[in-house]
């Protein structure tokens, strides 16, 4: 496996909103990196028994980026293209159209989730800090501080990453653990 050192130039000495939110960019980061370029039929290959595209999972975690900060943290409405699909009848429509759509408006889509996801995070941890309440709450009477929910994405990325990786190899073999320095969103 091929390692670069984008992960270890952090600085040392950051607040926990800084340390959160560098690790939630870096792997936003790593997995553009592990996404990016790829025509659409590098989007659409599959590996193992999984359905599973490259595609499917930009446009999935576009998705997570609108449920759980723009929807559940900050009390926002889903959006385009969300807000017009019945995922009660198709509730596989992320991954399913995600692996017909075309290259250029699967990377719009995810940028664009990030981009708003961005500036509501800064604005939710600006009002309510880390230890404030999400803007749900659970069915069992819990409602998720801040930090709950971005390491709730910190993890959703880590593990869809993961998901990455073993897809990219699969297209073209591009393997290692983390953006090159040069590599942006």
């Amino acid at each position: 496996m091929t390692e670069t050192t984008s992960q270890l130039n952090v600085p040392a000495a950051r607040t926990e909103v800084e340390a959160l939110l560098s690790v939630l960019e870096r792997n936003r980061r790593t997995f553009a990196w592990k996404t990016s370029g790829l025509d659409e039929n590098g989007l659409r290959t599959m590996t193992a028994a999984s359905a599973m595209t490259l595609g499917g999972l930009i446009k999935h975690v576009a998705l997570v980026e609108a449920d759980w900060l723009a929807v559940k943290l900050a009390g926002q409405e889903y959006g385009a293209p969300w807000d017009a699909v019945d995922f009660d009848a198709d509730p596989d429509w992320e991954w399913r159209t995600g692996s017909l759509d075309a290259p250029e408006d699967l990377y719009r889509t995810w940028r664009d989730a990030v981009e708003r996801s961005r500036e509501l995070v800064a604005e939710v941890v600006g009002k309510r800090g880390l230890d404030g309440p999400a803007s749900f709450t659970w069915p069992d009477g819990r409602t998720p501080t801040v930090r709950d929910m971005l390491l709730d994405m910190i993890e959703e990325y880590a593990r869809h990453t993961g998901h990455a990786d073993i897809l990219r190899e699969a297209v073209d073999g591009r393997v290692g653990e983390g953006a090159p320095e040069s590599f942006t969103i």
